[in-house]
């Protein structure tokens, strides 16, 4: 990788005027020293805040250097990355969150490992500053990320990443409307490294992410890179069989050699056997669900989003450029 390969900076933002600022501030001053060309998308996904109005403001007042991409509504932060994967034109491109628990002081160091030859570069978050319950999904996450791809990485939850230009224009080819970006990234990248980086507290507004936002989030990562869950609860019914004819066989012998009152002429015994299977059966139905929901999603090949204004333009690009054919531009 040349060392004047061009640089992309993708941030999704949703309701984050608090840190809108100083997070402009810091990634400009950081890509500035990067010695090569560069430019910063800002995806305002929906934002109810007033966010949106500054990002805009930050495209005009920098021009050549920031767009601003405006949808309509919230689609999730892995839309709204890979709309700006859409629109941006770099040969190296980074993701980082807008509430600034990830530094931009870390770009160079990310831009720097892919032009040792690497395709994927994650991070490593060193000396987290999340709450527990945070600590505990993103450690279940990376455990089952792991075994379900074989990539040993520590840690795919942190979005500052970066990766190289034909990686992205891969993932971008690829039409599921449920993704998890760190995980597609590593189908397509011969080379994956990653490097520590530091990780500070949230300063200003409250996380986007709930307790019911990352059950969910757990649910899409599980049904979208891999189908072991059905393959597990097939392996578990047959097992379950198995041990049905083993426990009948007990049964008839504890009858006859104790009777039918040892446990109440059977009848608890009955009760305990048939709650195990119907419980088995919801959680096999609501799996089996989870995977038909996202088929149906996929047939339909809705749109992941759709950007209601562009601001700016960056890195000598036409105005007639789209990230979207079903984009409404209104460029400023």
């Amino acid at each position: 990788m040349s060392e004047r390969s061009s640089v992309s900076v993708v941030i999704p933002v949703y309701n984050e005027r608090d840190n809108i600022s100083e997070l402009l501030e810091r990634t400009v001053r950081e890509c500035r020293g990067l010695g090569r060309r560069w430019e910063l998308i800002l995806v305002d996904d929906g934002s109810r805040d007033g966010s949106s109005e500054l990002l805009a403001e930050a495209a005009r007042a920098h021009g050549g250097e920031i767009k601003a991409l405006l949808l309509n509504r919230n689609y999730g932060q892995h839309n709204a990355i890979l709309c700006g994967f859409g629109a941006a034109q770099g040969d190296i491109l980074i993701t980082l969150d807008a509430d600034l628990q990830n530094p931009p002081e870390e770009i160079g160091a990310l831009v720097a490992k892919i032009d040792e030859g690497f395709d994927v570069v994650g991070s490593v978050r060193q000396d987290r500053q999340d709450a527990l319950f945070r600590k505990v999904f993103s450690g279940l996450i990376n455990m089952m990320v792991r075994k379900s791809t074989g990539v040993r990485l520590q840690d795919y939850g942190c979005m500052l990443r970066a990766y190289r230009r034909r990686v992205v224009d891969a993932m971008l080819s690829c039409r599921e409307r449920h993704t998890f970006i760190p995980v597609l990234a590593n189908l397509f990248a011969k080379r994956v490294t990653e490097i520590p980086v530091g990780h500070a507290e949230r300063a200003r507004g409250t996380s986007k992410y709930s307790f019911l936002t990352l059950i969910n989030l757990q649910f899409d990562l599980l049904t979208c890179m891999t189908t072991a869950p059905l393959r597990m609860l097939s392996m578990l019914g047959a097992t379950v069989s198995a041990l049905s004819i083993g426990f009948g066989a007990l049964l008839l012998v504890l009858r006859y050699a104790y009777g039918a009152a040892w446990a109440a002429d059977g009848v608890f015994t009955l009760f305990a056997i048939a709650f195990f299977f119907i419980g088995a059966q919801f959680v096999a139905l609501g799996l089996m669900g989870e995977y038909i929901g996202r088929i149906h999603a996929d047939v339909r090949e809705r749109p992941r989003y759709i950007v209601d204004r562009i601001v700016g333009e960056t890195l000598g690009e036409c105005a007639a450029s789209t990230p979207s054919p079903l984009s409404r531009e209104q460029h400023s």
